[in-house]
């Protein structure tokens, strides 16, 4: 299933309003808390390779200016243990970085970096410093994305496109993710290893499209309610519906009861 096809496929099932008007256009005005950038981690329990990403990624999952996301995927299973984190949907997402990237074969452990490049996910030096090098490059998160509650809803507003809109696509991704689970592997190549997982995706959503202009868009507190964790991604897609740089990201923090 193609990237976009994922998408539009999420968007049936997720209620999502889009407030338009002055209250969007004052989405620019407001201030928000950028992220140094995001870090989608593509791992397997039944890679020998892993564990030492596994590690960093758990590091990186804790530190307040990045979103960091695991995605499990399913290729390795055949290896003799069935990744417990696992979902083909994971999987989908990395091939489709794989064409993005124009490259031929998909690997773990991967880290694609804000949606631009991928690096070996279990080396430091190269995660830090790709993350360090966008920044100063002006590739980090160039949009600025606020999140708000309501009574009954979470509010994304998205900011307006550095130099004003132009023809500029994105999508405004929704990650859900787990709690940290610990997991004891009893076969495979990790088989008689106990390792922790921090921040595994379990669904992917679309909250609508951004054109550049600054916009607001409404989740129902029901769908943030029943997962762990949450990040939102203001991803630009190419014309094949391919994903792209990342532009902005948050976490959604549900609210103290």
């Amino acid at each position: 299933m193609a990237f976009s096809e994922l998408y539009r496929l999420a968007a049936a099932a997720l209620a999502v309003s889009v407030l338009a008007g002055a209250d969007a256009a004052r989405a620019e005005d407001q201030p928000d808390d950028r992220p140094l950038g995001v870090v989608e981690l593509f791992t397997s329990q039944g890679c020998n390779s892993c564990p030492p990403a596994d590690e960093l990624f758990a590091e990186l999952a804790a530190k307040p200016d990045l979103v960091a996301l695991s995605y499990h995927v399913d290729y390795w299973d055949y290896l003799g243990w069935r990744d417990t984190l696992s979902r083909k949907e994971n999987t989908e997402r990395q091939f489709e970085y794989m064409r993005a990237f124009n490259n031929r074969s998909v690997y773990t452990p991967q880290a694609v970096i804000n949606g631009r490049i991928h690096v070996n996910g279990a080396s430091r030096p190269e995660v830090d410093g790709a993350l360090d090098s966008m920044a100063k490059a002006g590739e980090g998160m160039q949009v600025g994305i606020r999140i708000s509650h309501t009574n009954d809803g979470v509010v994304i507003d998205a900011g307006r496109a550095a130099g004003g809109a132009s023809n500029k696509l994105a999508h405004v991704v929704v990650v859900y993710f787990d709690a940290p689970k610990t997991v004891t592997i009893n076969r495979g190549e990790n088989g008689g290893r106990r390792l922790t997982y921090w921040n595994a995706v379990s669904d992917i959503q679309t909250a609508g499209m951004w054109h550049g202009e600054a916009k607001r868009y409404e989740l129902p507190m029901s769908e943030i309610a029943k997962k762990d964790g949450c990040a939102v991604l203001l991803q630009s897609v190419d014309k094949e519906g391919l994903p792209g740089p990342i532009l902005g990201a948050a976490l959604i923090r549900k609210p103290a009861h």
